[in-house]
Formats: C-alpha cells, structure tokens, sequence
C-alpha cells in the first residue's frame, strides 16, 4: 500500500479554485500533524498548510493564507487542500506529508495556473 497518494491538480486560470486530496496510508499517519507543500521548478519545497490530528489548529503561511485551507478526514484517512483566488506563482508540484515530513514523498499532484 501505497502510503500517500495526492491528487486533484490540474491547469486552471487566474482565480479558479482546486481541491487537492492527500489518501494516506491510515494508520501511519492519523496520529501526525499534517501538512501540504509545494515545489515549483527551480525552487526549494515549502510548506503551505499544515494542521493537528483534531483538524482544529492550522497554520498557512502569509503567501496563501485566506485562499488556501486545509482540512483532514480521519475516518477516510484523508487530507485536503481547497485553493481558491489561484495565482500563477501558486503554480507547482504539490505533495502532503506529515509534518515534519517523514522521508517517503508521493508523486505530487500538479497545479498550474495560468495568467
């Protein structure tokens, strides 16, 4: 079993909206914070969301906070990422993991925006 599988993504314009869904592996990571990050070609990865095993604390990072927001169903062992007002610098690859990350990424799901 595949332990994170991320989808969702795809091409959109200037100020649509995407969901991502993160499936994990349950019982690895239900008990994790967890969060989604982004890695746009050339640049480092980034965290853009992150939240408690309850799913009542979040955090965001200024560039995406009040677009961004990041939810988990425990009992579907599954995270979500709802983007909204999407912006040409949102564009990337973008992957979930706990957080702090473990080693193992899953292939990401693409997300890019159009002007």
């Amino acid at each position: 079993q595949v332990p994170l599988v991320e989808s969702g993504g795809g091409l959109v314009q200037t100020g649509a909206s995407l969901r991502l869904s993160c499936a994990t592996s349950g019982r690895t990571y239900n008990t994790y914070f967890m969060g989604w990050f982004r890695q746009a070609p050339g640049k480092e990865r980034e965290l853009v969301a992150n939240i408690n095993w309850a799913g009542d604390v979040t955090h965001y990072p200024d560039s995406v906070k009040g677009r961004f927001t990041i939810s988990r169903d425990n009992d579907k062992n599954t995270v979500y990422l709802q983007m909204n007002s999407l912006k040409p610098e949102d564009t990337a690859v973008y992957y979930c993991n706990s957080f702090p990350p473990k080693d193992y990424w899953g292939q990401g799901t693409q997300v890019t925006v159009s002007s």
